[in-house]
């Protein structure tokens, strides 16, 4: 028997759920980003959420949005928005009792595409 993965130690779909559901909120909370969030549709987000870290960190699902680069070109992200969001993924995690070991791994996958997002 295997390792589980990463995806099964977020709580498999019902985890990550909850933690879309978290980031949503912390990002909409922000004063740093909220308001890029303002005029987005919130369900399609939060699906898009649950896509790319299902798809991402083991899980069944298949991402449907836009590559990181296309999704954000020319939207001008700064290294603190940046920052900012990647806070805001962590402490969701955190507040879903996330281990220190699964955060590390998530935020290794969110700073491999730091360079697609930031100043793009």
């Amino acid at each position: 028997m295997g390792e589980n993965t990463l995806y099964e130690r977020l709580g498999g779909g019902a985890g990550i759920a909850r933690i879309a559901e978290d980031i949503w909120a912390n990002h909409t909370r922000n004063p740093l980003v909220k308001q890029r969030y303002v005029n987005s549709d919130p369900e399609r987000l939060k699906r898009l959420v649950r896509e790319m870290f299902g798809a991402g960190t083991g899980g069944p699902e298949t991402y449907t949005g836009k590559g990181m680069l296309d999704a954000h070109r020319g939207m001008n992200i700064s290294e603190q928005e940046f920052n900012a969001v990647v806070d805001d993924v962590l402490d969701a995690l955190a507040k879903n009792g996330v281990g220190q070991r699964e955060k590390d791994e998530v935020l290794a996958i969110l700073w491999s595409m730091r360079k697609e997002i930031v100043h793009v």
